[in-house]
């Protein structure tokens, strides 16, 4: 007596495969195959994630301020110390004293070969208030003794952590990106899509607005509209503000992308079977032509991000836009904007290499995203 098994459907070809996925999971497959795509993802959710517990991630108070180690080296972390039964996990730094030249009497520091300041792992610090709201002390590395001086990126010349400035900073800078790139969308798919869907004046009238702005030269005109905030105002007052500047500048190349496939997509078969079936114009709008193009939106503004970041450092470095004690990386390379930084303190650059890092990310991740919204990659 013989048993009979259901044989195996056999695999679908390939171009049969591509139909049977949605096109959410065509998409993830084809961003996956891009390497730097995925490096970039994870370089910003960690830059995200240090910008979200930045309290608990820096060392100390970024605001903290000791005269004495005014442009402390930075310290390196010795994880492992030699015992006399081996390695045994104690992270520590090397202590540095300060001398003064006999002939010039400028400070400097100086290591001491036979003193290491040992750290604890989510050790007692400084207090702070996480996210505003939650009091709390502990420290991802915090110093043993509170008193010991622990500059893992050195500091700046009134004695600040510059780490630890520059985790609150990305905090700022980064989020500028993501509040004004929302902006801009709201106003790049609200303008285009009223041009593209109705066309005629309503088009002509939207196309001569889009055209002049974008004839505008973006830097002055950031810096007029940053110098008209007055400077008493408070600080996340003038920071909305300076993320609305960015984002009135930002919307006009999304309005024509919109714009463009609206032409395209109202005479196309799926919108005159909506409004045939009675669809409302926003159901029509919202439900069946956004959606159709929504993988390119995401990806332009996965690459606007960079320019809005760009746009507020330039604005902080100038002077322009946001100003101590708000802390962001414009503010904080404000800071190496002399001779002396460069020759006696070059570690005050590090917050550029952070804008480096992000901007570099985030356009790895837009031409990931590009690519893999692109229907026939």
């Amino acid at each position: 007596m013989s048993t009979s098994t259901a044989a195996a459907p056999p695999p679908l070809p390939t171009s049969r495969l591509a139909d049977a996925l949605s096109p959410r999971r065509l998409m993830w497959l084809r961003f996956r195959r891009h390497r730097l795509a995925m490096l970039g993802l994870v370089v910003v959710l960690l830059i995200y994630l240090a910008a979200a517990f930045a309290e608990f991630l820096a060392p100390m108070d970024p605001n903290r301020a000791a005269a004495r180690y005014a442009l402390h080296p930075p310290q390196s972390v010795t994880w492992f110390e030699h015992t006399g039964e081996g390695l045994r996990f104690r992270p520590s730094v090397q202590a540095y004293r300060m001398e003064r030249d006999r002939r010039t009497l400028q400070a400097r520091f100086v290591p001491e070969p036979d003193r290491r300041i040992h750290l604890h792992l989510f050790g007692e610090g400084d207090p702070y208030r996480f996210w505003g709201l939650i009091p709390a002390n502990r420290h991802l590395l915090a110093p043993e003794q509170p008193t010991d001086p622990v500059f893992l990126m050195g500091a700046d010349r009134l004695g600040r952590d510059v780490l630890s400035r520059t985790l609150h900073g990305a905090r700022i800078s980064m989020t500028v990106g993501l509040v004004g790139v929302a902006l801009s969308l709201l106003l790049g798919v609200g303008i285009g899509g009223l041009a593209g869907y109705y066309g005629g004046r309503t088009d002509w009238v939207v196309q001569r607005l889009t055209e002049y702005i974008i004839s505008l030269p973006t830097i002055p005109i950031w810096m007029a509209l940053a110098a008209a905030v007055p400077r008493d105002w408070p600080p996340l007052t003038v920071y909305f503000l300076i993320t609305l500047i960015v984002s009135l500048i930002g919307w006009t190349e999304l309005a024509r992308v919109v714009r463009g496939r609206f032409l395209s997509l109202r005479t196309e078969d799926f919108v005159t079977a909506a409004r045939l079936d009675g669809c409302s114009e926003l159901r029509v709008i919202f439900r069946h032509m956004l959606p159709s193009f929504a993988s390119h939106i995401i990806a332009s503004m996965t690459l606007a991000i960079p320019m809005m970041i760009l746009a507020e450092t330039s604005l902080s470095f100038l002077g322009l836009g946001l100003q101590p004690p708000t802390i962001s990386w414009g503010v904080l390379l404000k800071e190496a904007q002399n001779i002396r930084s460069i020759a006696a303190a070059p570690w005050l650059f590090l917050p550029g290499a952070a804008v480096v890092v992000a901007v570099l990310a985030l356009n790895f991740l837009g031409d990931g995203l590009r690519d893999a919204a692109d229907p026939h990659a």
